[in-house]
């Protein structure tokens, strides 16, 4: 309705994202944002060892296959290394996680996705107000999933907000999202 509409105008002012969507839930936000971006089987997706199981789940559900790679023990965030040593050709994306509200270093898998043509996909369910950079988490060109479950640190009890930079990926979710 139209004050889920006014949320989804503000938290994306809030983040300087161009477009997202609110959903029930982070896995609910994982699934379509995986079906919208052609994910599925016979593709691989790299997410570190260290995370919650939900994105990881839909990512098998939607027939694709999780690849874990190893995080950095000094800041528990995805070791673009470990990624590089995992890459096979049925990689589709990366999914690095901003553990704990600190933003991960995304330039090296900004540059792994360009030379390897493979989406990035930001997990900020942790991640609201974080920076990277200078510039909020969910302002660049690929999605970020950010959740309000009640263990977050700015909560609605639950739910998420999908930030994008693309309007047909905008509004493919939202046609995901109805059905």
């Amino acid at each position: 309705g139209p004050r889920v509409a006014a949320f989804e105008k503000e938290f994306s002012a809030y983040v300087s994202a161009r477009f997202g969507i609110a959903v029930m839930s982070a896995t609910a936000g994982f699934h379509i944002l995986l079906q919208a971006l052609g994910i599925g089987p016979g593709h691989e997706v790299i997410t570190p060892s260290l995370t919650w199981p939900s994105p990881v789940n839909m990512v098998v559900f939607v027939g694709a296959r999780p690849v874990f790679a190893d995080i950095d023990r000094q800041t528990f965030q995805l070791d673009p290394a470990s990624v590089e040593q995992v890459l096979t050709p049925r990689t589709k994306a990366i999914l690095p996680v901003h553990f704990s509200g600190q933003p991960c270093d995304l330039d090296p898998f900004r540059a792994l996705c360009k030379k390897h043509d493979l989406i990035l996909i930001e997990d900020a369910a942790h991640a609201i107000g974080t920076e990277y950079r200078e510039k909020r988490i969910g302002s660049g060109k690929n999605p970020a999933v950010f959740s309000f479950h009640a263990i977050k640190n700015l909560t609605t009890g639950e739910g998420v907000f999908v930030a994008v930079s693309d309007e047909k990926l905008r509004d493919r979710l939202i046609s995901l999202r109805f059905h």
